[in-house]
């Protein structure tokens, strides 16, 4: 039976990951009390729900702080064969947060005539640290749209089997920032710049004029080259080390042309040999 647990700040889009998940089948239950993890996990082994794709469960910060505490010894006490869990984190930049809860106007869960928004969303960072620090996946879900989440919980988390490790590449911008759930991050400013050629500055690094000139230069190709080497060098000792899903990032000034080439010739190369490999620009519109 396969285990998903949710988890992430308020505001980082929980609900509309446990949504996606209960359209594709899991059993899904909200806010589940820590405390109540090992009972949970004994009805599973004892009643296997086989007409489920398996049984998703969100933990947030209004469990108590004890609870969430002892997370990390109640899950490595109890998570074992049959059983299979990944655990999900959600998160998104303060400043986003902010936005977020200012837009909804809705309370956030931390709050009180004591402690501000701000407060509440850091101090929500710090109870919800032990859980984080056992993540499978990281989504930062700064930039994304509902729809955007929904889609990347379908192919990287339902869309997974549970031997094989999920692999996604994203390229970016690092005027905008490195993304939060950057597992690997290669920075790739040092490679011939299209942006610099007039002709070149209107397209991206997914259109044929700019795929044509990157070709063409021998450190994109050796760039790209020894970003796979690294990668087929160390990706079983990810897998040894029960790692269920990557996150590479590949990055250079706007995010535009060098890292979405690099991230979608690196896309292609691993699917010949991979099942679940996916690619994002976070730079780009309408992409993921």
């Amino acid at each position: 039976m396969r285990l998903v647990i949710l988890s992430g700040r308020s505001g980082s889009g929980k609900s509309t990951a446990l949504q996606a998940l209960e359209d594709l089948g899991f059993y899904c239950i909200d806010n589940l009390p820590v405390g109540l993890l090992p009972a949970l996990v004994e009805q599973i082994l004892h009643q296997p729900m086989e007409d489920k794709s398996g049984i998703a469960i969100s933990i947030d910060a209004r469990n108590t702080p004890l609870g969430l505490g002892q997370f990390a010894d109640i899950f490595e006490r109890l998570i074992k064969p049959p059983i299979t869990c990944d655990i999900l984190y959600l998160d998104a930049t303060p400043i986003t947060l902010l936005k977020r809860f200012s837009e909804t106007r809705r309370r956030h869960p931390l709050s009180n005539d004591d402690k501000g928004l701000t407060q509440a969303i850091e101090l929500e960072r710090v109870l919800l640290e032990p859980i984080a620090n056992l993540a499978d996946l990281t989504i930062d879900t700064t930039l994304l749209s509902l729809y955007e989440l929904r889609d990347i919980i379908k192919l990287r988390v339902a869309g997974r089997s549970s031997q094989e490790l999920a692999l996604q590449f994203q390229s970016f911008g690092f005027k905008h920032g490195v993304p939060l759930d950057a597992d690997l991050v290669y920075d790739v400013r040092c490679l011939p710049n299209p942006y610099w050629e007039p002709s070149l500055r209107q397209y991206t690094g997914l259109d044929q004029p700019v795929i044509d000139y990157l070709r063409q230069q021998s450190l994109v190709t050796e760039m790209q080259s020894d970003i796979c080497l690294f990668i087929e060098k160390w990706l079983p000792e990810f897998q040894r080390n029960n790692r269920s899903y990557l996150t590479i990032c590949i990055g250079c000034t706007g995010g535009q042309h060098r890292s979405v080439y690099l991230a979608e010739q690196l896309t292609g190369h691993f699917k010949k040999s991979m099942d679940n490999v996916l690619v994002q620009h976070r730079e780009l519109p309408q992409s993921g």
